[in-house]
């Protein structure tokens, strides 16, 4: 079996932890562990390999968090542009095929699952119904009315008892029920979801399907042609180095842009639900409030991510999110407190869902604070904006061992360079230099530059640009070992 994460969404809800350089599902928000490295952990020993699609701009930091947790056997799509889940899923089986797994088990890489024993007797029951030839969805029992969700209504007088593969009862599990679907629905209001519930055959769609691959692509032949045809030639015309595809933006933007869910699920006649009668501990962790009943409480039920930040007399049952300052906070109760290097986000609890028409506000102010946190990581190392102004910008940059920037230039700036740790090696023009610490340089505008670490231990260095435009656009690059040059 083969795990097929989705890692392209940009978290808009989580802002601003989660921006579109460094979306939700990198953050570590549980122990240390980002929801990315969680959901490849709790598959590990449940599948035989990974495939993960991703943006082009995340592979790199997808690649950074599987080596912390000593994981190789992965493989990656890359997409130019995002167009959705039909074209993701489309794409992965597409590749599956070619590598021979018998079934594909789609899950998203932003979900916490916090009961490990649960999960892995569901998953037992979807590898044997899935085998069968059905396209499995899980569905999660509802516990309250959530209107940031999707539901799947269950044709409840269809429903049967599932085996897992050795046509046993699985461990105990009662209430784990299989059946067609009678219907899809968008995130309802409360009140909807409130009536859903109370029906008794409404799931929270979980976002994870079960299939056979060869299955599926036949499905989308069928109903979803267009899809399809465009998604193979993508495929096709890909370029594939080792375990790392990447797709074309010009075949990539011919791919129609749609859900999985509704270009295929609500049209087949194969898809079935699972509806779990175990409780596996499933969040999609999709705004602060879920947040906060994900985390562990104090004795005040506060849940704080370091107590070492946070100062509270009569506070209680809030989220606070210290970003490294002390937070102090006096008779305060049910708010959201998230700090960040550059923003602060204060909300009532239960308001959290809000927070995408802040990141609309920033989109249409033009303002890159949904774009970039002030720490950007890049596929050399990270740069970090330490002051900014309208003509300066000051920033300390660190590239790793071994790594190097593109061969560049900029057309608005100038830039001066001041190694303070490590050793660089810079080319300006036709000369190349060795820089160690509290020595500097000068790149005029205009002017082709790179700045290498040659060494051994990472190389940092204050960047100081001047110029009338200072934005990460005037960037033209030359020559780039991360195959970022645009080509004409």
């Amino acid at each position: 079996m083969t795990n097929v994460i989705l890692c392209g969404g940009s978290g808009t809800r989580l802002w601003p932890v989660s921006r579109t350089y460094f979306p939700k599902q990198f953050y570590k928000f549980i122990n240390n562990m980002s929801l990315f490295q969680l959901t490849v952990l709790r598959n590990k020993d449940l599948c035989d390999d990974f495939l993960v699609i991703t943006n082009k701009d995340q592979y790199f930091m997808a690649l950074d968090q599987l080596g912390e947790i000593g994981v190789k056997n992965c493989r990656f799509i890359l997409e130019p542009v995002p167009r959705n889940t039909a074209a993701a899923v489309a794409l992965s089986c597409l590749d599956v095929v070619k590598n021979g797994s018998d079934i594909v088990f789609v899950t998203p890489s932003d979900h916490l699952i916090k009961n490990a024993d649960a999960y892995k007797r569901v998953i037992d029951i979807g590898q044997n119904e899935s085998g069968k030839g059905g396209i499995v969805m899980f569905g999660i029992k509802p516990s309250y009315p959530e209107a940031g969700y999707g539901y799947i209504e269950a044709e409840a007088e269809a429903a049967i008892k599932p085996q897992d593969g050795d046509d046993n009862d699985v461990s105990g599990d009662k209430n784990t029920l299989i059946s067609a679907v009678a219907s899809f629905k968008e995130k309802p209001d409360k009140e909807t979801a409130a009536e859903y519930i109370s029906k008794g055959n409404f799931y929270w769609n979980s976002g994870m399907l079960m299939f056979k691959p060869e299955i599926l692509l036949k499905e989308l032949e069928a109903l979803c042609p267009a899809i399809c045809e465009d998604s193979t030639a993508a495929y096709e015309n890909a370029s594939k180095d080792g375990r790392m595809i990447r797709v074309r933006e010009a075949d990539m933007l011919k791919i129609e842009e749609n859900s999985i869910d509704f270009a295929l699920l609500e049209k087949t006649k194969l898809v079935k639900v699972m509806q779990l009668g175990i409780d596996i501990g499933w969040s999609d962790l999709g705004n602060f409030d879920s947040i906060y009943n994900a985390l562990e409480k104090d004795e005040n039920n506060n849940a704080v991510n370091s107590k070492e930040d946070m100062i509270g007399f009569n506070s209680k049952n809030n989220l606070i999110m210290s970003g490294g300052k002390m937070i102090a906070a006096i008779d305060i109760e049910d708010l959201i407190i998230i700090n960040t290097d550059d923003a602060i986000l204060i909300s009532k609890k239960g308001s959290s869902q809000n927070v995408k028409k802040v990141v609309d506000e920033l989109k249409k102010r033009n303002s890159e604070l949904h774009t970039y946190h002030l720490t950007v990581y890049r596929p050399w190392g990270s740069y970090t904006v330490l002051l900014e102004s309208t003509f300066y910008k000051l920033k300390k940059i660190t590239v790793k061992p071994g790594a190097k920037l593109s061969l560049q230039k900029h057309f608005h700036r100038s830039e001066h360079w001041i190694v303070t740790s490590g050793t660089a090696l810079v080319t300006v023009g036709d000369k190349e230099m060795l820089l160690r610490t509290n020595e500097s340089t000068y790149i005029p505008m205009g002017f082709v530059h790179r700045l290498e670490n040659p060494g051994l231990i990472p190389l940092t260095i204050i960047e100081a640009q001047v110029g009338e435009y200072l934005k990460e656009d005037d960037i033209v690059r030359i020559e780039d070992d991360y195959n970022r040059v645009e080509k004409q």
